[in-house]
């Protein structure tokens, strides 16, 4: 894996695009006169033994092959300015480096003979004091994006052996090869302790941002665009907790509310309206929580909209029922669509429960694994995941949802233009599930005092 064409192109602009020239004597003056500032006492990632032990998972299932797991590139967004970088996540889970500096870094499995593989991190080493890069290299250059560590911190924080990066020779790369991909995602399936703790963090967190939504509600009704006053009040909270928000955050008043992934977000908001709330932080060490909820804007549920609430609580309530080892994965979102189809038949929409004319309501599953990414484990391969069975360590989303379209004529006026998602997120147990999001309010009755305690305080 050599070093894209058009990234050196991109790395020229940077350096030389509005700059001064340089004289010797200045080149000659930048090269002198700084002090050594090595990275401060016990570097070792907390994670860094996991990691090993999650490399030698890796290993096991590609004997004698050579692995290369990229943390990906820099991509522009706009000129000669690139998107905030996040690293890949098998790369991360794999390394334990999660930093925005880990751009264009490649672990590299190398056969090893009866030892498996050895794992080597080819990195881009700290900017050098000789020469123009570190303090003309708008794209990687010290002073421009700051200190990255050296090989030998590195080594230190990972225990893998590093070395500078430059060409690669040829293996399987996770980035084109379908079959290294599937195993990568399969084996994050089942989350260990460490992961666990970091979810429950990312959720606390989340829950902590919902708060902070609620307690701006009154500056965001009274603004032209509220959901966008929504959207940045849980964007502090994700940024000023952890490395952001996992996902893009989903703020959607009204009949926003039925479009499945609303991240315009650019809609004022209605007292007599409801607000669904998707949204989660991810941690420093990039776990992301997965959250919604449908509030009241007026901090109360109108009939029509607790009727509509309650029926998706209480196929959230089924699902949640259905969770435990063994069970398939399936099973959960089954067991929720069956209560969602009664109901619509028993207010009339349906003329039954049977067949599936309830998704004309519902559009999506109820529920995903949940990890590294928010959608997590994605390129699993369907009899581990979507046609297998729920194991203890798993951590997943239920979240039911109805989204009745403001223009479909199936519905009753009152109904239509009413969009509700409840999703929480669980850890598989031995005893079936964990709810980790408890912390949020999930019937009317309590939303509405919880609501109304934010409010006053």
């Amino acid at each position: 894996m050599n070093e894209p064409a058009n990234e050196s192109a991109a790395t020229a602009l940077r350096t030389v695009s509005h700059d001064l020239p340089i004289t010797p004597e200045f080149e000659r003056f930048m090269a002198g006169g700084w002090a050594a500032t090595p990275l401060p006492g016990d570097i070792r990632l907390p994670v860094a033994d996991l990691a090993a032990a999650r490399r030698a998972k890796l290993s096991a299932r590609f004997p004698g092959e050579r692995l290369l797991v990229p943390a990906g590139e820099l991509t522009v967004r706009s000129n000669d300015c690139d998107h905030r970088f996040r690293p890949h996540s098998a790369y991360a889970w794999l390394t334990g480096l999660t930093g925005e500096e880990q751009a264009g870094h490649v672990l590299v499995m190398e056969p090893d003979g009866p030892r498996g593989h050895e794992a080597v991190l080819h990195l881009r080493p700290r900017s050098p004091r000789v020469g123009e890069e570190f303090y003309r290299d708008r794209r990687y250059g010290e002073f421009w994006v700051g200190r990255r560590p050296d090989l030998a911190e590195a080594e230190r924080m990972t225990g893998i052996r590093c070395t500078a990066l430059g060409s690669l020779p040829p293996g399987r790369d996770a980035s084109t090869d379908a079959e290294l991909a599937s195993v990568l995602s399969e084996l994050r399936l089942v989350k260990d302790a460490w992961e666990v703790e970091q979810l429950q963090l990312a959720v606390d967190h989340t829950a902590a941002g919902f708060e902070d939504v609620v307690r701006a509600l009154p500056r965001a009704l009274a603004h032209p665009r509220g959901e966008r006053w929504i959207e940045g009040v849980f964007g502090l909270r994700a940024r000023a907790e952890g490395n952001g928000t996992g996902y893009e955050t989903i703020a959607a008043s009204g009949a926003h509310a039925c479009v499945l992934h609303w991240i315009r977000n650019d809609g004022p908001l209605n007292p007599d309206e409801l607000l669904l709330l998707d949204a989660g932080v991810e941690t420093d060490t990039l776990y992301t929580a997965d959250i919604t909820r449908t509030l009241p804007l007026s901090g109360r549920f109108s009939p029509v909209q607790r009727q509509v609430y309650e029926l998706v609580l209480a196929a959230q309530e089924a699902g949640i029922v259905a969770l435990k080892p063994g069970a398939s994965f399936r099973d959960f979102h089954r067991a929720g669509m069956r209560v969602i189809a009664e109901g619509l038949a028993e207010w009339g929409v349906l003329a039954d429960a049977e067949g599936d004319f309830h998704r004309r309501y519902t559009l999506c599953s109820s529920g995903h694994m949940l990890g590294l990414d928010v959608h997590d484990c994605a390129q699993a391969r369907a009899d581990a995941y979507l046609d297998g069975v729920l194991e203890e360590g798993q951590v997943l989303t239920v979240e039911p949802g109805l989204y009745l379209q403001p223009d479909d004529e199936t519905l009753p006026p009152e109904l239509r233009g009413i969009g509700v998602r409840i999703e929480d997120d669980l850890v598989i147990t031995a005893e079936g599930a964990q709810l980790m999001s408890g912390a949020l309010p999930r019937t009317p009755d309590a939303i509405e005092a919880w609501m109304g305690e934010l409010l006053e305080g």
